[in-house]
């Protein structure tokens, strides 16, 4: 397995989904397994996996939607219930291309995502992989040095190649040189799109109903998770500052079959710092091999 970037021929589709479009991203044939994706700034869906999609669609019908609020996706997300709003959203692609069920990977936002997506209906996940996911633990401490460094990117004296470049060498990844400048300019680019500076996709709660905005947003307050049968593999960077690693331990306590894998000298970006690992991990897991 390698950390190559060279992506297979994908087809592109922009799907309707409840008066949305919501743009993906396909490859490969066998079981279904959708990718979800982070929501630092120009995020999306192929960029934030571009060392893993060659290697799962060895084996898959991988799918990689640009979340609802980002990439080539309509803009704009509803701030009372994002998780909600991003579920729905990828429960409408799976709709769409007429799957009854699929894998769900996601990394950090797309991890909350594909939880809050098997909470409300578990009958459509097969198996998850979840990578430093948001919404754990998320109302019992104050937000992390990486967590504020993103929620501040639009806000101050507004987005700059500058502040991108300084959450992800710094809060991101463990080690800065590990990421391309290319990488820097592209996302760069895609967060200053005028339709998402107009409508951040990922901002700090606020207004009368901020309280219950988080605790909603806090899956390890929700009793459901205790019930959840989907089997989940987490993957958690041990430097992880962006989202807390001991959030790892909280999902293992909490869930009924939950496998838990810390990875040393990692970051909040597991598949990309560590994409060997983590597409073997990924693709024993998807198979049913622990």
């Amino acid at each position: 397995m390698t950390t190559q970037t060279e992506l297979p021929p994908m087809q592109e589709s922009l799907l309707e989904v409840a008066g949305r479009k919501i743009f993906v991203a396909e490859t490969g044939d066998g079981a279904p397994v959708l990718l979800l994706h982070g929501g630092g700034p120009g995020a999306s869906g192929v960029s934030n996996y571009a060392r893993n999609i060659a290697e799962l669609a060895k084996r898959h019908r991988v799918i990689v939607p640009d979340l609802p609020g980002y990439g080539r996706s309509t803009k704009g997300m509803d701030g009372a219930d994002p998780f909600g709003y991003l579920a729905d959203g990828i429960r409408g692609v799976l709709d769409v291309l007429g799957l009854d069920r699929a894998h769900l990977v996601g990394n950090s936002y797309g991890g909350a995502c594909a939880l809050r997506l098997a909470l409300d209906t578990p009958d459509r996940v097969e198996r998850m992989v979840l990578m430093g996911p948001g919404g754990i633990g998320t109302t019992r401490a104050l937000p992390t040095p990486g967590l504020n460094s993103l929620l501040n990117y639009y806000t101050g004296e507004g987005p700059s190649r500058v502040k991108l470049e300084r959450f992800i060498r710094q809060y991101l990844v463990f080690n800065a040189a590990d990421v391309p400048d290319g990488v820097i300019d592209a996302r760069y680019e895609a967060s200053i799109d005028p339709e998402v500076i107009a409508a951040p996709p990922l901002r700090r709660p606020s207004g009368p109903n901020a309280l219950r905005t988080l605790w909603k947003m806090d899956f390890t307050r929700d009793p459901r998770l205790a019930r959840l049968p989907v089997p989940t593999l987490v993957l958690w960077g041990a430097a992880d500052k962006v989202n807390r690693p001991e959030g790892g331990r909280m999902l293992a306590e909490r869930m009924p079959d939950c496998d838990l894998y810390m990875a040393a000298n990692t970051g909040h970006w597991v598949q990309f710092e560590r994409a060997e690992l983590f597409n073997r991990l990924c693709a024993d897991f998807l198979a049913g091999r622990r």
